[in-house]
Order: structure tokens, then sequence, then C-alpha cells
């Protein structure tokens, strides 16, 4: 144990010069940088930004920070099919937004278009990421997030085509209020309505105005009928939520919104819950996925993953450092979420495993995850065909050194890719199955 604990110590120390540069980009409120200090969550976010110092030196060829808007500089890169089978990637890098089109399955990109700047103010954060959907008319929303002022007060800005892509319209915020708003998440029904969540401050600022203690966020959203150029009234589904973790959206057989987040069990505990909308503007109450039992004021920055397969069967995965289990875990609920199966274990804790990403093609799941061993990443696979119930045996699929985005995955007419951004190797689209 002695051991286990001078390691981890090691480890912090190593990667504590560069976490300080993450660190500036990651905290949200006054309150946040002294919990980041908390090594459980520094040791860990070394899988992601330990070699941001390296990772710099090989995007821009020099050392110093990459300031280069172009894919080779960004820092996540979120993708999206459209209906001719094109795809398009939004990333962010070099304090912007920018957007851009592949016919040959991401081998090569068109010239980009710059969707938003905000230089140093562009939130950058471990968890933060565009957010981008197509609906069947190529209309095209993307979403993100950056910072208002160097209070960490952020706002949440969408912005949509309707032209294919040629053009984007105005940038602006999807919400009315002046609280702050974190890590949007975008959802298209077949319907065409668009569906935002994100993370909204506005409960802690009132409470705060009171004199009245507060902390954490709550889970807020909104629906356009007009893919994002305006929005209706913005409520709030579940008060009370860890505030600094992304979410995970879906939608049910009926076509309303599941979400997943890391929710705020008794204002001390930080574990997962969903939630599963009755109607448009009627979410239903949140269930916790498993209890974890992590008891912690410090900030993850490491939000869940979910889908929901044909049979409608809810499937998640996320990450967890509590005292009844630790690492990345695995589980489905077959009846909306009130309950769910025994954790499946992913991974191995000494690599540093995390940042898992979900995928249901009719009743086949896959499953991504990042393993960190010291040196490099890689991604692991595991597939289901029986939706959830058995699981072929990890293997890996990709690896990288230097800095490396989480790995998301895509489909399009029954084929699935893993689609990883690295600095290392730049941006690839690897077809993992059909």
């Amino acid at each position: 144990m002695k051991l286990t604990v001078r390691l981890a110590r090691t480890l912090y120390l190593f990667t504590a010069f560069t976490m300080s540069i993450v660190l500036l980009l990651a905290v949200q409120d006054n309150g946040l940088a002294q919990a980041e200090r908390a090594d459980h969550v520094d040791s860990h976010r070394a899988h992601d930004h330990g070699q941001i110092s390296a990772s710099m030196t090989s995007m821009s060829g020099s050392k110093g920070s990459c300031q280069d808007q172009t894919l080779n500089c960004a820092r996540s890169a979120t993708p999206a099919f459209a209906p001719d089978g094109s795809l398009w990637l939004v990333w962010s890098g070099g304090g912007a937004i920018s957007a851009s089109k592949s016919t040959d399955l991401g081998k090569s990109f068109e010239s980009a278009v710059e969707i938003a700047r905000h230089d140093s103010f562009l939130d950058t954060g471990p968890d933060a990421r565009p957010s981008v959907v197509i609906d069947k008319d190529y209309r095209i929303a993307i979403a993100y997030a950056f910072f208002k002022d160097k209070q960490w007060n952020a706002q949440a800005n969408i912005t949509t085509s309707l032209d294919k892509g040629k053009s984007f319209g105005l940038v602006h915020s999807i919400v009315n209020d002046p609280a702050s708003q974190r890590f949007p998440s975008l959802a298209l029904t077949p319907e065409g309505k668009l569906f935002a969540i994100w993370i909204d401050k506005r409960l802690v600022a009132l409470a705060k105005k009171q004199g009245k203690p507060a902390e954490g966020g709550s889970i807020a959203y909104a629906w356009s009928n007009n893919m994002g150029e305006t929005f209706g009234t913005e409520q709030i589904a579940e008060p009370s939520s860890c505030e600094c973790c992304r979410i995970a959206v879906g939608l049910s057989k009926a076509s309303l919104p599941v979400v997943v987040y890391r929710a705020n069990f008794n204002g001390t505990t930080r574990d997962h819950a969903s939630q599963l909308f009755e109607a448009p503007d009627q979410p239903g109450q949140p269930r916790q996925i498993a209890n974890d039992n992590w008891v912690t004021n410090s900030c993850p920055h490491h939000g869940p993953a979910m889908t929901i397969s044909e049979p409608g069967t809810l499937h998640t995965a996320w990450f967890t450092q509590g005292s009844t289990r630790s690492g990345t875990f695995y589980a489905r609920s077959v009846d909306n979420g009130q309950h769910y199966s025994t954790p499946m274990p992913l991974g191995s804790t000494d690599k540093l495993s995390g940042r898992p990403y979900l995928l249901a093609v009719d009743r086949s799941i896959w499953l991504v995850w990042k393993n960190f061993d010291g040196k490099q990443a890689s991604i692991w696979l595991q597939r289901s065909t029986d939706d959830g119930q058995t699981w072929t045996d990890p293997k890996q699929i990709a690896e990288s050194v230097g800095y490396t985005d989480h790995p998301l995955l895509v489909s399009h007419k029954q084929h699935v890719y893993l689609s990883w951004l690295t600095a290392a190797k730049g941006y690839q689209l690897l077809e993992i199955g059909n």
C-alpha cells in the first residue's frame, strides 16, 4: 500500500507542472481551483493532459503554445455524418471553433469555416467539446461554450447552417439567463425538433445573492423548432448536479430525451444518475445508476457516456473513484432506468482507464475507452451483439503518444467508426465494424 501511495505521488509531481497549464483552462468558478488540487483527480487527469507540453511541441513544430486554429492544433474534435454520407468535423483549437467537411471519410478536409473566435476565453477544459447535429434536410447546428469573464462565468452558444454548411448564421446564446452555463449537448428528434441541455448556474447564483450557501450546478434544457435559431423557455430538469462534467444525451423509443450526468447526491456524493423525460417538458425522476459513493468536493471533469439500443435498453458507462468502487464501469437498464445491472469494470486502474464512449446499432453495442500506461494512450474496444448481455474480450484498436482527445464513436449506414484526434497522428476515422 505504501509503495502504491508513493508511486501515485510520484506521478502527481511529474505531471504537476504541465497540469498547471490545463488548470487555467479547466477552472470554472472561484472555488474550483483549490478543489482541482486533489491528488486522485489530478493523477487521473494526467491520462489526457500529462503530456501537454510535448503535444504542443508536436503540433506547433517548436516549443510554446500552439496558436493555429486549424485541425493541427485542435484540442477536441466532434464528428457527425450528413445525409449525403459526407463527414463533418467540428473542433476547438487556437482559440476558435471551426468546422469542415470530408467526402473521403476523414482522409482530407475542405477549407475550414471559422464558427467563432474567443481566444483564451474559449472553454477547452478536459470535458468541454463542441456538439454538432445534422438533420435529414442537411441543416447543421453547432453548440459550444466560452468564458465571459475572468471569473470563469461561461456562456453556451449555438449557430445554425441552413445551406448544407456553406454558411452559418449569427452565433448567439442558447439561454437568456445571465448566469454561467457550460457543457451544452444537442439531440435531434426524428421530427426535427432540437433538444439542448447544459450545466446551469442560475440557482447557485440566486442562492448566493440571498446569502445562502450553494455549490454545484443544475441540469437545464430548452427546445427549438428551427434547428437552434430560436429556443423556447429554458427549464430546470434537476436543481442539483456536479458543475464540471459533460452530459450524455440520447432519445428513447418515444423520441423523448434521456440524459445521464454526474449528480450531486446529498450535496457531497458525486455519483451518476439517469433521467428519462415522460413528455417533452416533463423530466422524470433522476435515478442513481450505481452507488459508487464518491464523496468529494473536487471536480472530476469526467462525464459519462450513454446510448439506447433498438429494444429500448439504456446502456451507460462512467468513471468513478468512490469508496464502493473505483475505475471505469458499464451497466445497462431494461426498465427505463429504474434498475441497472451490476457494474462491469473496464480496463484496469493501474493503467488509468477512462473516457468511455458507447454506440448502439440495432441490438449491437459498441464500447470503447482509453488507457494510459505512463507513456502512451491506447483505445480499447468491446462489442456486444445481444444488447449488452454478453461481451467480447477487450481488444486494442489504436494507440498514440502525446496529447490525445477522448475516443468517440460514430456510424453511417451500419458502418461503425472510431473518431480520434491525437497530436502525434492527427485526426483518424477508423472503421471498426458493421
